[in-house]
């Protein structure tokens, strides 16, 4: 089995001035205040875990270690990843199972080395395609496109709608 992983993120309210972790919620892509959270589908498309929800500023990679996903990878040697550049550090510690990819050229790189990167890089992003469009069906929902509730809501209404999408895709 051939996994796809990859993180979404979901604006949030801001949290209150003077607070502690304040600054814990400004997403470095976004540049908003944000929570992440990391999904797991197949080669379909059909979400199979969602989970690992935290602050925006915190890396993709770093919540899969704190869930222990990278752990999972040293028990079950059969399993293998496509992930996006988040995920590199990854991919290094795990070079036969996890595919991140391709590193881009120098600047002074031969024409056909920039031409073989790019198809390379075409090829691995075409095949991550399916957990883009799981990240997408989590988004349909109003709530998780972006959320006015309380943060503290957050995690169990992700997690809710997840279940949601998980059973309907299931019947693909």
């Amino acid at each position: 089995m051939e996994l796809r992983i990859d993180g979404t993120e979901v604006r949030v309210r801001r949290p209150r001035a003077n607070k502690p972790g304040r600054r814990a919620f400004v997403s470095g892509k976004m540049k908003q205040n944000t929570k992440k959270a990391s999904v797991i589908s197949d080669e379909k498309g059909r979400t199979l875990w969602t989970g690992a929800i935290r602050p925006g500023r915190m890396h993709d990679q770093t919540a899969l270690k704190t869930e222990g996903i990278s752990d999972l990878f040293e028990q079950f040697p059969q399993v293998k990843a496509k992930v996006d550049a988040g995920y590199r550090g990854l991919a290094k510690q795990f070079p036969n199972q996890v595919e991140a990819p391709p590193l881009k050229p120098k600047k002074d790189s031969p024409p056909e080395e920039v031409a073989v990167w790019e198809a390379a890089r075409k090829k691995q992003s075409s095949e991550r395609i399916p957990v883009e469009h799981a990240n997408a069906e989590h988004k349909q929902w109003r709530s998780l496109q972006r959320w006015i509730g309380r943060r503290e809501y957050y995690d169990e209404t992700h997690l809710a709608i997840a279940s949601l999408v998980s059973d309907r895709t299931a019947e693909r």
